[in-house]
Order: structure tokens, then C-alpha cells, then sequence
């Protein structure tokens, strides 16, 4: 929920940022600082909360605790990388991609009841993929619509991406 939360209030800080400075709210700017800033948000945790994103993923995969610290760092490199706009369509289709490897461990997490804040076996269980698996879907649209669709598409007249 928390990362939820700092998307849209960055995306919604960002705009408002962007109309006092340039006049016109430009969504493209804000879209990309939102998900930069939530991805900073969940790559940081990946060094906080490392025990508990460990037991999100299945004990037969060898090396779990470098692979929470290597997506960790993959999430802040794609942060940075989103505010570029020369990497910004690199950055945003390995995102998605990136999107959908990541959702496994969140489906395993939640079968096991894994409380990744806590590191412990009391999380809420399968009813989180109610919540957790539409907020992978909306990343997912969000990183395609900001970084690979509107950059692409036609600036019309008054309308500042």
C-alpha cells in the first residue's frame, strides 16, 4: 500500500511542481519523477528489510539474499534512469519486464504468508493478491504509458506532456 501511496502523491507533488514552474502541468516530467521516487522508496527497502524480502522467494532458488540485493539495486538504477530521457524507453520496457519476473515472488510471499517488514510467516496471506497483483498491473501501465507510449506520441497544441 505504502508504495502506492508515494506514487500518486509524488506523481501529484510533481504536477503541481511543474505548473508553478513552467506554467502548464507536464505529465510526462511528473509521471517518471512518481515512479523514479516510489522506485527509490521499495529499492532502499531491499537494504532495510532484506530478511523479510529473502523469505519471499522460494527456498529452492540458490543465492535469495543476493538476489534481493541485486533487484534492489536494479529498482535505483532504474530510478535514475527514468529521469533521463535519452534511457527512458530502455529503462521503461526493463521495467516491465522487470514488473513481471518480480510478481512470482509476491504470488510465493503471499501463499506462504510472508510478512516482508517483519520477516516473519504472519502476513495476510493469498487475499493480498487482491491488492498486490491489480498495483503490479497498474506499475506495469503506469511505466508504459510515461516512459515508453507519451514520449512517443504527438504533442498537441496547449498540451504539455
Amino acid at each position: 500500500m505504502k508504495p502506492l501511496f508515494v506514487l500518486l502523491g509524488t506523481f501529484l507533488l510533481s504536477l503541481g511542481a511543474t505548473r508553478l514552474v513552467g506554467g502548464n502541468p507536464n505529465y510526462l516530467l511528473a509521471g517518471n519523477v512518481a515512479m523514479a521516487v516510489m522506485l527509490l522508496f521499495t529499492g532502499a527497502a531491499h537494504f532495510t528489510l532484506t530478511k523479510g524480502m529473502t523469505l519471499m522467494l522460494p527456498e529452492w532458488l540458490p543465492g535469495r539474499k543476493a538476489w534481493v540485493y541485486f533487484t534492489g539495486i536494479v529498482e535505483l538504477v532504474a530510478a535514475a534512469g527514468l529521469l533521463v530521457p535519452a534511457s527512458r524507453l530502455l529503462v521503461g520496457w526493463s521495467l516491465i519486464v522487470f514488473f513481471g519476473l518480480v510478481l512470482p515472488g509476491n504470488i510465493h510471499a503471499a501463499l506462504h504468508h510472508i510478512n516482508y517488514q517483519t520477516g516473519t510467516t504472519d502476513g495476510p496471506g493469498p487475499r493480498y493478491l487482491w491488492f498486490r497483483i491489480p498495483l503490479q498491473l497498474l506499475f506495469i501501465v503506469w511505466t508504459w504509458y510515461f516512459s515508453v507510449y507519451l514520449p512517443a506520441a504527438p504533442t498537441f497544441a496547449g498540451l504539455s506532456h
